[in-house]
């Protein structure tokens, strides 16, 4: 019995740990959150079923439960990159029309370092920033 509540207090405490990492916009935090809990729940479950004799819920229990764990984790789609002409890549970064590959990096490098998504910043306005770079470097 101690070892089945030992079980439920870490499947609770790595609920709470995981919960407290949530970093997602809204719809993607409120589905992780959703999923921790109905995971911690169906592994809490299947745990005490196994410990009971009836192993086919409890292991059935756990393998959706690990199932949730694993597809909660996985990220969104990457961005999709827009097309942007090449007076809007120029207005994006701040440079001049007879700006040098150079000085659009280093506006690049200033902007990117704020709008990064590990800085605070959004997954599509790093992609407009690293799109207006791209554009305006092809030329």
């Amino acid at each position: 019995m101690f070892l089945i509540a030992a079980a439920l207090a870490a499947l609770a405490v790595w609920a709470l740990v995981r919960l407290g990492r949530q970093t997602e916009g809204p719809r993607r935090g409120q589905w992780r959150i959703a999923a921790t809990l109905l995971a911690t729940a169906l592994l809490g479950g299947g745990a005490l079923a196994l410990s009971r004799g009836a192993y086919i819920p409890g292991g059935g229990m756990i393998a959706v439960g690990l199932y949730l764990v694993v597809a909660s984790r996985i990220r969104s789609l990457p961005v999709r990159r827009e097309a942007v002409d090449e007076a809007e890549a120029r207005s994006i970064l701040g440079v001049g029309p007879d700006a040098t590959p150079e000085a659009i990096n280093a506006a690049w490098r200033r902007l990117i370092g704020r709008a990064h998504p590990d800085q605070g910043g959004t997954e599509g306005l790093a992609a407009r920033l690293n799109a207006a770079r791209d554009r305006l470097l092809s030329r």
